[in-house]
């Protein structure tokens, strides 16, 4: 017999048990719904965490680590005490805390070069690197709009590739790193009295410092006759108003960058920590190097006393954000980096783990869904079975004739695939709908009275409906696996003789 007469033969089978078939087949359907909407929130939990990942850039960074100057500082005595090892450990123990405690994370593995502007510029010519932003930030007291309160001021390149620097509540980003501006973000302009962010553009907020320090060595002298100073000189500083002593250097805000969501959260985009004011690297560094706090000085004299860091030597940067052109190129760039000899981070380390998380969470809901195909094919079995009692003396009839033992399995074969198919594209088809359902319902009752996006929170990716299928074939085939092979030992003769 040919594989279409076989195929005619056992849906003429099907179709005499109209009832029974479509019982066995609501099993499938009920099994293959269960484990494609399991399957698929699985997938869209992980699809949406994924998604959120991306869109707060941190894909395609990596945040490299040089030597700090703390571990500079406490190299002369390492190098004289015989637990050099358990020392070295521990700083390094205590810088990692503390940049996990920034939100930075820890480096790969100690660093063991000083990330100087040598070692950006090396780090810059790398294949797949399309920049490079040192980290520098610092703490000044700022006065802007009649309030001072003291704020975290970071450094930012200019131009900046980052999306942080993409979406602008007013104004725009600094246009260059010597134009003297500076951009703040909400919550600066908030705290700072500002009725609307865009008050504040155009307005100026003061450094403030000591008087002593910023100050050159040699002051420039004033223009004199013999010591008296010349008459207009002395008339122009009578008409001028007293300078403020503190103000070491002031910025214009050209921009106020959105640091809120629609729900009024705090943005986060990068690996680069965030700050509520920025001026250009240039600035920043320079402001850092001439308002070194205290206990920086002390650590900068340590280091150059021990000799770990020479007079001509540049501190350095403690971290900086590597930014890729391509995020399939981050762990060829971050391979070459290691080599270079510095430490580095970067999100997908922790991508990692999390995949193993939805791995088993997928798994789990695919366990639960597979129970109900499992009972359901207990269903195929016995109505295989119930069908062999009906059609003994017909089987026997086959065999008679001439029919093989094969063909005999090939009919009960067909039926079960049969079986499984319909109940395959149904469930799958119901599976669908269940999942557009739950989206609305989700959407109409918790997330919309919420002031929340419409989320999709199921993934039916092809692969995934075309396997729950192809299981549930091959499933209803296993399950007739023992009634085939029943059915193919009947005796003809017994079967003639079969009421």
């Amino acid at each position: 017999m040919s594989f279409f007469d076989l195929l005619q033969l056992s849906l003429r089978n099907l179709r005499e048990a109209k009832l029974r078939a479509t019982l066995t087949t609501m099993g499938v359907i009920v099994g293959v719904a269960m484990i494609v909407t399991m399957v698929s929130f699985g997938l869209g939990l992980q699809r949406n965490t994924i998604q959120r990942f991306k869109e707060l850039d941190l894909f395609n960074e990596i945040t490299v680590f040089g030597k700090s100057l703390s571990s500079l500082a406490t190299a002369a005595q390492k190098n004289s005490n015989n637990n050099n090892n358990n020392n070295n450990n521990s700083e390094d123990n205590r810088a990692n805390r503390d940049r996990e405690r920034e939100g930075r994370g820890a480096p790969d593995k100690p660093p063991e070069k000083i990330l100087d502007d040598a070692a950006i510029a090396e780090i810059s010519k790398l294949d797949g690197v399309a920049s490079v932003e040192p980290t520098v930030f610092f703490n000044a007291y700022l006065r802007s709009n009649n309030h001072v309160q003291m704020q975290n001021v970071g450094g930012a390149l200019v131009p900046n590739p980052a999306t942080r620097f993409k979406e602008f509540t007013a104004g725009q980003m600094i246009a260059a790193p010597d134009s003297g501006e500076a951009v703040v973000d909400e919550e600066f302009a908030r705290n700072f009295g500002y009725a609307k962010p865009s008050d504040a553009i155009g307005k100026t907020v003061d450094f403030l410092a000591p008087p002593e320090k910023g100050k050159d060595a040699e002051e420039e002298e004033s223009p004199n006759f013999f010591g008296i100073p010349l008459e207009d000189e002395e008339e122009g500083k009578e008409n001028a108003a007293p300078a403020d002593s503190l103000v070491a250097r002031t910025y214009r805000i050209v921009g106020v960058l959105k640091s809120e969501d629609e729900n009024g959260q705090r943005r986060f985009r990068g690996l680069m920590p965030t700050a509520p004011l920025y001026i250009s690297l240039k600035d920043a560094r320079s402001w850092r190097e001439t308002y070194r706090d205290t206990l920086s000085e002390v650590a900068l004299e340590l280091a150059r006393s021990s000799g770990a860091l020479k007079e001509n030597e540049q501190i350095g940067y403690g971290s900086a954000v590597v930014r890729v052109s391509d995020p399939v190129k981050l762990t060829e760039v971050r391979k070459r980096i290691t080599e270079l000899g510095f430490g580095s981070f970067s999100i997908v380390d922790q991508l990692e783990q999390l995949r193993l998380v939805f791995l088993i969470i997928n798994s789990a809901l695919g366990l639960l869904g597979g129970i109900s195909l499992l009972v359901a094919s207990f269903g195929i079995a016995n109505t295989m079975i119930m069908s062999i009692l009906e059609r003994t003396r017909e089987i026997g009839i086959m065999k008679a004739i001439g029919a093989e033992d094969r063909e005999i399995k090939l009919i009960f074969f067909i039926e079960a695939s049969v079986i499984g198919l319909a109940g395959g594209v149904l469930g799958c088809l119901i599976a669908w709908g269940i999942d557009a359902a739950a989206n609305r319902l989700a959407y109409r009752f918790i997330l919309k009275p919420q002031g929340a996006n419409y989320v999709d929170f199921f993934a039916l990716p092809p692969y995934l409906w075309l396997g729950a299928i192809i299981f549930a074939v091959l499933i209803s085939i296993i399950a007739a696996l023992y009634p085939a092979a029943r059915a193919a030992r009947i005796d003809p003769v017994r079967a003639l003789r079969h009421d």
